[in-house]
């Protein structure tokens, strides 16, 4: 006797479980090409010293190198995640991490300012289209209780690549040149970017949205859960979204409650990206401006972006349980840290501890702002709206760098620089009250509806 077609909710299949072995598999997999993403993208701040040395290359000259790199990754927020929505997060992830492995052995052979600037803004556009399909791609395999943890369990690996980019400029940089450093970083992209190729699945929330493709949503699900009775003749549902619309179009960022949730997070994401932006590209450079060596400034720049990380993971339990509140909690914290170094208040004996503790603090209210991005959009924008609120955010990462060079060539001491930068936790922990308060009114018109 046959069996009659069940409508199967794939959504409430995925919340009511806990993480599985294919989960843990496909953290890993995101987790390792975001830590080359990490790698190739802050590797810049720790050769710069070598590349001002041998270039010639002033203040302002490397601000804008810093600021190449994050232009890229505006364009390429934009555009692969557009593509990425369109076509499918898997491929787009697999073809941004060959790009931006390729493009960082190209790097190592810019031999002028000016194809330094081109290659950077290049391979920034690679880097900034990986990270938001990551984070889509991992938010719809998992139960919406874990995603914030997910997410930032993802980025620790951007931080780790970020922090191993300092010992790895030390140890290659004296011998074989910052090119060597450069080379190093490209190989080990290309052979995760080709793990990828072979072993990193499709988004089961993005092939039940296209409804054309029954057959892998019931692999997907046999993965997950072999057990699961899942046939190709099955209709496949998400029941915690609306149907999804045929394309993409802008104004969907802007429906209901996301036309206050939007504006928000894209405020909330450029405060904190001007701040991380400025405190990764110039941390090692001002602390060398203080007479620390080079080593021990790149070393403790390094070791503070993976503290930032562990910090935010420390924040995601109540970040996943209590929303955007918790985000508030670091930027409160640094606002007064970031004055009492910019003022040259804090005691000359506790100095490093304190400026760690300032990029620290910076580094955990990053991460909870990217925690909760992809969070409020449907699986059928979620990738579009994660890369406009990176890209947007990157929009004052790019000034980030470009201030801090304008400040530290002017005459005013290189710590009132942090003074400045106040300003921007101050303004992440405004927006994530509004967000709070936006989310408790949506939630509470969903309880009326229902």
């Amino acid at each position: 006797m046959a069996t009659s077609p069940r409508t199967i909710d794939v959504a409430a299949f995925l919340n009511d479980r806990r993480l599985s072995a294919f989960n843990y598999k496909l953290i890993i997999l995101s987790w390792l090409i975001t830590v080359f993403d990490g790698l190739d993208m802050m590797m810049v701040s720790f050769t710069a010293p070598y590349m001002r040395d041998e270039m010639g290359l002033s203040t302002i000259m490397l601000g804008n190198v810093f600021s190449a790199g994050t232009a890229g990754m505006v364009l390429g927020g934009l555009s692969f995640t557009y593509i990425g929505d369109r076509i499918g997060r898997r491929p787009t992830v697999v073809a941004a991490g060959f790009l931006f492995g390729l493009l960082t052995i190209a790097t190592a052979f810019a031999n002028s300012y000016h194809s330094l600037l081109v290659l950077r803004f290049l391979d920034g556009i690679a880097i900034g289209g990986m990270l938001p399909l990551a984070w889509a791609l991992n938010i719809e395999f998992v139960p919406r209780r874990m995603r914030a943890t997910v997410v930032t369990i993802i980025m620790i690996g951007y931080s780790l690549g970020g922090t191993i980019a300092a010992p790895l400029t030390n140890w290659l940089a004296p011998y074989y040149g910052w090119e060597g450093v450069y080379l190093a970083g490209g190989i080990g992209t290309l052979l995760c970017a080709v793990g990828l190729f072979f072993y990193l699945p499709e988004s089961i929330r993005f092939l039940v949205n296209q409804r054309d493709q029954p057959e892998r949503v019931v692999a997907l699900l046999r993965d997950i859960d072999p057990a699961f009775p899942a046939l190709v003749g099955d209709r496949f549902i998400l029941g915690d979204e609306a149907a999804a619309p045929i394309a993409f179009h802008m104004r969907e960022l802007f429906s209901g409650s996301l036309a206050f949730i939007t504006p928000l997070i894209w405020l909330g994401y450029m405060a904190s990206s001007m701040a991380i932006y400025f405190t990764s590209s110039w941390g090692p450079i001002v602390l060398e401006a203080l007479d620390y060596p080079r080593d021990v400034a790149a070393n403790a720049a390094a070791m503070s972006g993976l503290l930032g990380a562990f910090a935010g993971l420390l924040l995601m339990r109540f970040t996943d349980r209590f929303g955007a509140r918790a985000v508030a909690f670091y930027p409160a914290l640094a606002v007064p840290v970031l004055l009492l170094i910019g003022m040259d208040a804090a005691p000359q004996a506790y100095f490093l501890s304190i400026f760690l503790g300032s990029t620290i603090l910076v580094g955990g209210a990053h991460f909870g702002m990217i925690s909760i991005t992809g969070i409020f959009y449907p699986s059928s924008i979620r990738a579009s709206g994660a890369g406009w609120a990176a890209s947007i955010g990157k929009i004052a990462g790019v000034a980030g760098p470009i201030i801090g060079a304008v400040i530290l060539s002017s005459d005013l001491p290189v710590l009132r620089s942090f003074a400045f930068l106040a300003i921007c936790p101050a303004i992440l922990f405004l927006c994530a009250l509004g967000l709070t308060v936006t989310t408790r009114r949506r939630r509470a018109e969903e309880a009326l509806a229902g």
